[in-house]
C-alpha cells in the first residue's frame, strides 16, 4: 500500500537538518490522460515540481496548464526522454534540489510511493546515491512481454558494460543525487540514457540502491508506450557499443556489487 502524503513532513524535515531538499522531474511527450494527476500529486507531496513537456504534439501542454505548484519547462521540438529528465535537473540544481525524484508520465507508477526512494538515502551512509524503483509484479498479464525482456536485457547489458549488477536498470521511478548525475558523462539523450547513467555512476563511485515500487500497466484510458522497437534497438547497441569501449579506459577500483536491494 502507497504511504500516506503526510509522512512527507517528516521526510522533509530529516532532509533539511541535512541542508538538502528534493525535487520531481517529469519527463512528459504525448501523455495527455495521465501526466496532469501525476503532476498534481507530485505538488501534493510539499516538493517542488518541474514537469518537462518534450515537445508534445497533442493536448498535453493543456493538461499541465495552471497545475497549482508546478513549473512546466517546454522544449520547442522532442529531444528525448534523456534530454527532458536533464533539463529538468538542471532546473532543480538552480533552484538549489539536492535530490531529483523522476517519475514516468505514461502513469504506471504510485507518486506517493517515491517516500520509500528518499528513505533509502536517510537511512544509507552520507553521501550520493542512485535509487531505482524495483518494478514489482513485473509477471502479471497486463505487463506488456517487451517490458519483461527489456527489463532482464538492459540489466545484462549494463553489467556487462561496466556497471554494476542492479534489479530495475529500465525503471524511470528514480532518486538522483542531481549534482553528481549532471556531472557524469553521459550522452544519451533518449531512453538509453537511463541506462548509460547506472553505468557512469558506477565507474564514479555512486552506489546503485533500489527500493520495491508497484507498478500498473492498465492505467485508466490504456497505456501510451512510445517506444519504438526498431529504432531502440539499434540506439542501444550504439550505446552498449560506446560503453564496451568505456572499458578500455582506466578507473579507480570499486567494490564488485553495489546494488543494494531495500524494501
Amino acid at each position: 500500500m502507497p504511504e500516506p502524503l503526510s509522512d512527507w513532513s517528516e521526510l522533509r524535515d530529516r532532509l533539511g537538518r541535512r541542508g538538502e531538499s528534493c525535487a520531481f522531474v517529469i519527463p512528459v511527450y504525448n501523455h495527455p490522460r495521465t501526466v496532469g494527476q501525476i503532476a498534481s500529486d507530485a505538488a501534493a507531496t510539499g516538493c517542488a515540481v518541474w514537469v518537462v513537456d518534450d515537445g508534445s504534439t497533442d493536448d498535453t501542454p493543456g493538461a499541465i496548464a495552471g497545475l497549482a505548484g508546478v513549473t512546466v519547462i517546454r522544449h520547442a521540438v522532442n529531444q528525448g526522454k534523456g534530454a527532458a529528465l536533464r533539463t529538468g535537473m538542471r532546473a532543480a540544481l538552480d533552484a538549489g534540489a539536492r535530490w531529483v525524484i523522476t517519475v514516468d508520465s505514461d502513469g504506471q507508477h504510485i507518486v506517493s510511493e517515491a517516500l520509500r526512494l528518499v528513505r533509502v538515502v536517510l537511512d544509507a551512509p552520507a553521501g550520493p546515491s542512485i535509487v531505482l524503483g524495483r518494478r514489482e509484479g513485473m509477471e502479471a498479464p497486463t505487463v506488456p512481454w517487451t517490458s519483461r525482456w527489456g527489463r532482464r536485457w538492459s540489466n545484462f547489458w549494463v553489467w556487462m558494460a561496466g556497471g554494476s549488477w542492479v534489479s530495475d536498470s529500465q525503471s524511470g521511478f528514480r532518486l538522483y543525487p542531481v549534482p553528481e548525475t549532471l556531472q557524469l558523462p553521459s550522452q544519451s539523450t533518449r531512453f538509453q540514457f537511463e541506462m548509460e547513467v547506472l553505468v557512469d555512476a558506477y565507474r564514479a563511485g555512486i552506489p546503485v540502491r533500489s527500493a520495491d515500487v508497484s507498478v500498473e500497466y492498465a492505467p485508466p484510458g490504456g497505456r501510451i508506450s512510445h517506444l519504438d522497437p526498431w529504432k531502440d534497438f539499434w540506439r542501444n547497441t550504439a550505446m552498449i557499443v560506446r560503453l564496451m569501449l568505456k572499458r578500455l579506459a582506466p578507473r579507480p577500483a570499486l567494490p564488485a556489487k553495489v546494488d543494494t536491494h531495500a524494501s
